[in-house]
């Protein structure tokens, strides 16, 4: 007896086929929409939580930015036998000259955009009552507060002499005090101190809470 043997195939049903079909054309428009949202949506919320942390390195290279230019111009001073000159402009440009305020000017330094020289409302106003000013300087009625106790001080430039110390124009000894931070914030508040006759530099920040206080950083 002879078998007849067929050659039988099989198609795929309905469905499988258009599984594939459905594959073959891709992402649909609504998946995409979906995939672009929560692109987005992630890309917010980087940048929501990242805001204070980019806010904060402004606060801290604006102070540094002060803080090393005028410890820079001191040492060069001593180290060239030469006056430098440092001048502060608000809202927030710091120059260095050779001798005087219009000699060769050798840097020019711009704060971040959002931050100033300037005194926050709310900032301690006492050389003696706690809490007190940066190191008792002043009253903090001027952001750029050179020249204490010689007038009424808010001198803006600072004559480094080849000995270490710090005079104002006409010789004397320049004590002072500069603010800066970042408008409407408090906590964002620095300061820098000058002590003259041995041209010392401190740096301060301000802490409103637990307790209100200049604190040397």
């Amino acid at each position: 007896m002879t078998c007849l043997q067929r050659d039988v195939s099989i198609s795929p049903s309905p469905g499988k086929e258009m599984a594939v079909k459905r594959r073959d054309r891709g992402f649909s428009m609504l998946e995409l929409i979906i995939a672009a949202s929560i692109g987005l949506i992630a890309t917010i919320m980087t940048f929501v939580s990242l805001a204070p942390m980019l806010k904060q390195q402004n606060v801290t290279t604006g102070y540094n930015d002060v803080l090393t230019t005028m410890r820079r111009a001191r040492e060069q001073a001593a180290g060239d036998m030469r006056v430098y000159v440092v001048t502060f402009t608000a809202p927030g440009t710091i120059t260095v000259t050779q001798n005087t305020t219009t000699g060769p000017l050798l840097i020019t330094v711009t704060l971040p955009q959002d931050i100033t020289f300037h005194v926050e409302p709310g900032l301690p106003t006492s050389p003696t009552a706690a809490p007190t000013t940066p190191d008792g300087f002043g009253t903090a009625s001027y952001a750029i507060d050179f020249d204490q106790g010689v007038g009424l001080g808010g001198a803006t430039s600072i004559y480094f002499q080849p000995d270490g110390t710090a005079l104002d124009i006409n010789g004397n000894i320049n004590n002072g005090v500069i603010y800066m931070g970042r408008v409407g914030e408090l906590s964002s508040s620095r300061a820098i101190t000058l002590w003259g006759s041995t041209g010392r530099i401190r740096g301060w920040r301000y802490w409103p809470a637990p307790t209100s206080a200049w604190r040397q950083q």
